[in-house]
């Protein structure tokens, strides 16, 4: 009792006398207010006690986050589920003692640390910060860190691991979330985003050492004093663009192309290091979006930072484009991580790529120019592809007609990173790999999506193109025509109600009765069901899984009699669930609009009868 007595004055010390009337609450509340220095998130926390918003600090305070497909990744903010300075100096503890038990020579190996330009001035947390806190908890225990003096692309990270032999590395990014977003990517020494078993055991070495060891923790200003912390900046920058040329096949047709590229770097990091890429290939430097060129956690100028959205997000690129006569836009995420691109097709329309489609292109392309230095068919037997299993199935059918071998993984470049390291470690060569949320990565210079090569990539392919009189959307439609149609469509539903999100997915795992799945979609039969979050494959003899079965995720994927493969899943990183269809056809059938009427229809019906929008009060996408 005496001790119950004691915390409960701490509390109303803490708590100006003021209670919840919830102790489990109360003691969470306790916990933060005696744990966190930062002024800012403790004055949140404290407003909303005064205030009464039980349920607000509830969802603030009761649980934690965990390692979605992209690490670590909540609103910026007060409490145990956010990201601010308490919870980045609480995971850094964690995966500290987790990577000192793992690598004997961890003192001496390090960890690189790099981070966006995100923030938010009312939580008092930016990127830099939140780096420079990682760094202070790493310094503090006298472990080496390279931290970059500046925000860097998500890929210089993992590409900065293996470089200088870390044990890991930490970037402070959340991509392309909404602005109130921020992150926390932990790779392995291999380079690859960490996957089972670390992510889980990492949580689990957080979780035994929650309370900050010590005032160093705090001390930002640790990484500008302690002689351990290096800045890689120069290094890595150098090494990256020198090995960016093992990408470059026609330097000669770049330093005379008569096409000029518009880039936009979405108010985030990308800018000078497109323009250094440009240079590097030989190109004229591309134009850059003005009012999207410099750093701006606010993302003023668009609805939503992720290019992925298309034409509505790209407005200010297009108009750019229309007034310097440019006929290729190329959009990279605010980490740089990911590209979007846009081809000028006549006067006065544009088109617009999927990811889907960026990868036939970006995969016929490496594997044409991989085979005119290798004429021994032979060779083929070492060349890889991979996609995700949600992606297109494209790069299947290039493998199947041109005799290299093509890999799915689960959603995620974790899986892609982690096999891609597996494979050249056996002698392989792993030429192009992508996920459908346009992320790609040609070549294995780093095993992570990567929008700076690729953007130069795309622009070198499109001057190839130009002097052979063909497009970028004119070439997409060739190698349809020689491998087959593969035609479509990726989207997403809102739900920010976790139980409704069980609820859906339970009732397509009961559907025509207890553990019975769908038997149709749109009166089309289901031939086949694969269901990643149990295990369950029908396709299979012993009804097994073959992908690893992850149960913190959901995903089914539906194979119908027409051809049509239809997947639903829920988002590692935003509260959607995506859908993906996509029929594909056999080489030489080339009636598009019959093909498209077909998947639009599958993919009503896939929308409308598992997910039931209405009924669940799902909010579709915006188009």
């Amino acid at each position: 009792m005496g001790d119950d007595n004691g915390v409960n004055e701490d509390l109303n010390a803490n708590l100006r006398c003021q209670s919840t009337s919830d102790p489990q609450l109360d003691q969470a509340v306790h916990q933060w207010l005696t744990w966190d220095k930062n002024q800012r998130t403790r004055a949140q926390v404290e407003s909303l006690v005064a205030a009464g918003q039980l349920e607000d600090l509830r969802s603030r305070l009761c649980s934690r986050m965990s390692f979605g497909t992209a690490g670590l990744r909540a609103p910026m903010g007060a409490g145990f589920n956010r990201i601010n300075d308490l919870t980045i100096i609480q995971s850094t503890q964690g995966l500290f003692s987790y990577l000192s038990r793992y690598f004997p020579d961890f003192s001496s190996r390090g960890v690189v640390v790099g981070f966006d330009t995100r923030g938010q001035e009312e939580s008092g947390c930016s990127s830099q910060r939140l780096a420079k806190l990682t760094a202070a908890v790493m310094l503090s225990r006298d472990v080496p860190v390279h931290l970059f003096s500046t925000f860097v692309p998500t890929p210089y990270v993992p590409y900065a691991v293996k470089k200088l032999g870390a044990a890991a590395g930490v970037m402070i990014t959340a991509s392309h979330n909404p602005k109130e977003d921020n992150g926390y990517k932990v790779y392995w020494c291999n380079g690859a985003q960490i996957s089972s078993p670390h992510d889980k055991d990492i949580l689990r070495s957080i979780e035994e050492q929650l309370e900050p060891w010590s005032a160093s923790c705090w001390e930002e200003e640790l990484v500008e004093s302690c002689s351990l912390r290096t800045d890689p900046l120069t290094q890595i920058n150098s090494c990256y663009m020198d090995e960016l040329t093992s990408l470059c096949f026609h330097r000669d047709l770049n330093s005379s192309c008569p096409l000029k590229f518009v880039h936009s770097s979405f108010h985030g990091v990308g800018h000078v290091f497109v323009q250094q890429a440009f240079q590097t290939f030989g190109f004229a430097p591309p134009i850059p979006v003005p009012e999207q060129k410099d750093p701006d956690p606010n993302f003023s100028s668009v609805r939503c930072p992720n290019p992925e959205e298309g034409e509505s997000v790209l407005e200010l690129s297009l108009l750019l484009a229309e007034r310097e006569n440019a006929c290729i836009i190329l959009a990279t995420d605010p980490d740089a991580d990911r590209l979007a691109v846009a081809e000028k097709s006549d006067r006065y329309s544009w088109k617009v790529f999927t990811g889907n489609e960026l990868a036939a292109l970006l995969g016929w392309w490496m594997f044409f120019n991989w085979k005119e230095s290798h004429p021994d068919p032979a060779d083929t037997q070492s060349v890889y592809m991979m996609a995700t299993t949600v992606s297109s199935k494209i790069l299947q059918a290039f493998a199947r007609v041109e005799g290299f071998h093509f890999e799915e993984t689960l959603p995620g470049f974790k899986w892609i990173g982690n096999r891609m390291h597996e494979l050249v470690k056996t002698g392989n060569m792993v030429i192009f790999s992508f996920e459908e949320s346009i992320g790609f990565l040609c070549g294995s210079l780093v095993p992570e999506k990567d929008g700076v090569s690729t953007a130069v990539v795309v622009a070198e392919m499109a001057a190839y193109l130009h002097n052979k009189n063909l497009s970028l959307n004119q070439q997409l439609h060739n190698i349809y025509q020689t491998y087959g149609y593969h035609v479509s469509k990726t989207s997403y539903v809102i739900c920010n109600d976790a139980p409704t999100i069980h609820k859906i997915f339970s009732r397509i795992r009961n559907f025509d009765g207890k553990g019975l799945y769908p038997k149709t979609c749109g009166g089309v039969r289901i031939v086949h069901v694969r269901d990643v979050t149990t295990g369950y494959d029908s396709s299979q003899p012993d009804l097994r899984c073959v992908l690893p079965v992850t149960r913190s995720s959901q995903m089914i994927t539906f194979t119908l009699q027409n051809g049509v493969v239809a997947t639903l899943r829920t988002s590692g990183t935003e509260p959607k669930i995506k859908y993906y269809t996509e029929f594909c056809a056999a080489p030489g059938k080339s009636d598009v609009s019959s093909l498209e009427a077909e998947l639009r229809k599958a993919t009503a019906a896939l929308l409308n009868e598992f997910l039931e929008p209405e009924k669940n009060n799902l909010i579709r996408r915006l188009v």
